[in-house]
């Protein structure tokens, strides 16, 4: 099998990059280890910035997401029982986010590829990048217990940490934290209890409270590392997010039945550079941020369009200087996302051993951001997003 880019797999990433060479007149073939019910089910991110909105309706995948996509405005910071809004198109010339989970964006962009586009093989494994540092780099894989090999001009990965992709990349540095607390995250069949996300930093330690839909909601609390799910019974949970949701004023906190559970691990990683001869690295593959400034999704937009515009100037003038770019192209970016991740990570989270100095300093940064102007403006122009390429 051949092809001008073999993509290794399907999620948001892979399956939008696929799109995007599709739509400039590229071939590509995408693997993915697993099934498609798999992909179309698995819960990741919900929060799309204006340039990852713009480049789905670019790209002719956001009919869907306009349609039942939820446009938010802005956010609420919540800590010291008071509540203040950001206002995101005040403060940035008109940008906002878009609430639509990756599930969705997946199914939207799985249904577009069998339609229209390139091969995408589910359930075929990807075992291993070979020649990377040749013009003719190579992906094995396993199909139905066979082995083949899939021929390509370029090879992208977009298949997480734990993929082959990052593992043939011989050489580079790595940059990580690990942060001492986790998140427990529930789904509820209840509508939210606030039309935006609130984001609540209390002495017990933070709560998000986000959403999927109209009626069901996305809720978060912060909790040591090692935490099972099931440790928490429902009631607790929502015990807890009342308490660490609490304001002076009469807003109050919708129950409903709980359907999942998960802990999700608080980690920042980065890898440099992120591209060995023609493997290049997208996403996870190269990058992991905390889930609180919601970059992880955007940030792998970011690559896979920097890649697809890098590889349409190669394909149109024959140059390879927005190729060879690209590593330094996407780490500008992928930097100030994992700063802006790290600062409202440390701004609103409770860490284990905190002193009373740190307490106070984190009211007093949150103090800052909701008496001045200026740094109100910086969050909210991080938040709805850094400029891509």
């Amino acid at each position: 099998m051949r092809t001008t880019v073999g993509i290794i797999g399907a999620g948001p990433a892979g399956l939008l990059l696929a799109r995007l060479l599709h739509n400039a007149g590229i071939d590509s073939v995408v693997l993915e280890s697993r099934d498609r019910a798999y992909v179309e089910r698995r819960q990741r991110a919900g929060i799309l910035e204006q340039g990852t909105v713009d480049v789905l309706r670019e790209a002719g995948a956001g009919e869907r997401m306009d349609r039942e996509g939820l446009r938010h405005d802005g956010i609420e910071l919540r800590f010291d029982r008071r509540r203040h809004r950001v206002d995101f198109p005040a403060l940035t010339g008109g940008r906002s986010v878009m609430v639509y989970a990756q599930t969705e964006v997946c199914k939207d962009l799985i249904a577009l590829q069998l339609e229209e586009g390139g091969p995408l093989l589910f359930e075929t494994e990807a075992l291993a990048v070979e020649d990377a540092d040749t013009d003719r780099p190579r992906v094995r894989f396993r199909r139905e217990g066979v082995e083949d090999v899939l021929e390509c001009d370029y090879v992208v990965g977009c298949d997480g940490f734990w993929g082959v992709a990052r593992a043939a990349v011989p050489d580079g540095r790595t940059f990580e934290r690990t942060y001492p607390f986790s998140w427990l995250g529930i789904l509820a069949d209840v509508a939210p209890s606030h039309d935006e996300l609130v984001y609540a930093r209390h002495d017990r330690g933070f709560a998000l409270l986000s959403m999927r839909s109209p009626s069901v909601s996305r809720l978060y609390l912060q909790v040591p590392a090692d935490t099972d799910a099931d440790s928490w019974s429902d009631e607790a949970i929502w015990d807890e997010l009342e308490r660490r949701f609490e304001t002076d004023d009469d807003w109050t906190l919708r129950r409903g039945p709980i359907t999942q559970k998960s802990v999700t691990p608080m980690r920042s990683y980065v890898h440099e550079p992120m591209r060995h001869g023609r493997l290049f690295l997208a996403g996870d593959a190269a990058h992991i941020v905390p889930p609180t400034g919601a970059k992880g999704l955007n940030l792998a937009v970011g690559d896979v369009v920097t890649f697809a515009r890098a590889l349409a100037h190669r394909t149109a003038t024959g140059s390879d200087d927005l190729l060879d770019a690209y590593s330094a192209t996407c780490l500008r970016r992928v930097w100030q996302a994992e700063r802006f991740s790290y600062d409202m990570t440390t701004l609103l989270h409770t860490a284990p051993g905190a002193t009373p100095f740190e307490d106070r300093l984190q009211l007093a940064r949150l103090d800052r951001i909701t008496s001045s102007r200026a740094a109100e403006t910086d969050l909210a122009e991080a938040y709805t997003g850094f400029p891509i390429g």
